[in-house]
């Protein structure tokens, strides 16, 4: 579909859409990450939860059964990533798993040794490359600063659009691929280093547990607790504000200012 029919068809989904404007608000409020958007910016994140739910099936799984202020929940969380970028950096898959909690897979894996082993280990969320996003709905709702587990599997997915999450998504035009490396290998030794030593931590220890998973614990904590990581590593928070083509840290240092007034 070429450029002009493409604008032409989304804002013809979002013109027909039947989206609740109080359920939407009362969305909003439920976000505080989402507080220091602007009025455009809340518009823009609209419109792009739109043409996400338009094109994603959210179904539930284990007897959950899911309602428009689920949905938006999801949706609201995921689409920050891309408020900046395009819906399409969603494209691929279709399908969102809501689990009631908590859920099991079996995972198996192949040792050096070439045995096969067999894991079951309880996940709040889960991206499949080229399928899924499974979450648990006990874990939709942020419960703690700097942890999301919607914008963790999303930026996950935005990891994989060029093959597995390894913390090295498809980088923007103008972005230097030698930049990015040298901003998030020196971060992430960093980072490791201080788990090991049991530094208190700002950031999700989680971070420490591979590339891919540092760069979607820190895209949580981007948009979640920007200033955090603007203090403690401030060329990833550099890569990250390029990369997703917002600045969070800006954002709440506006809120704070008009909440002094």
């Amino acid at each position: 579909m070429t450029g002009p029919l493409r604008r032409w068809w989304r804002q013809r989904i979002i013109a027909r859409a039947a989206l609740d404007p109080a359920l939407w608000e009362q969305t909003l409020q439920r976000l505080p990450f989402l507080d220091g958007l602007t009025a455009h910016e809340r518009a823009r994140l609209r419109d792009t939860v739109i043409l996400f739910l338009h094109s994603k099936s959210i179904h539930g799984a284990a007897g959950l059964v899911i309602d428009d202020g689920m949905r938006l929940m999801i949706a609201a969380q995921a689409c920050i990533l891309i408020l900046n970028l395009d819906v399409d950096y969603f494209s691929g898959w279709v399908e969102v798993i809501v689990y009631p909690d908590e859920f099991v897979p079996t995972i198996e894996y192949v040792d050096d040794a070439g045995i096969v082993h067999t894991e079951r280990e309880a996940r709040a969320g889960e991206a499949w490359l080229q399928g899924p996003v499974i979450l648990s709905w006990a874990d939709v709702a942020p419960v703690a600063e700097g942890v999301n587990v919607v914008i963790h599997e999303f930026a996950h997915k935005l990891d994989m659009l060029n093959g597995d999450a390894n913390g090295f998504p498809p980088l923007h035009k103008g972005m230097a691929r030698q930049a990015w490396a040298s901003a998030f290998s020196a971060a992430y030794d960093d980072f490791c280093r201080r788990v090991e030593v049991e530094e208190d931590l700002a950031i999700d220890p989680y971070a420490a547990e591979n590339p891919g998973e540092f760069f979607a614990v820190v895209s949580e904590a981007f948009f979640d607790t920007p200033r955090v990581v603007l203090a403690e590593y401030p060329e990833v928070y550099a890569q990250l504000k390029a990369f997703y083509r917002q600045d969070p840290a800006a954002r709440a240092a506006v809120q704070l200012r008009d909440a002094i007034r």
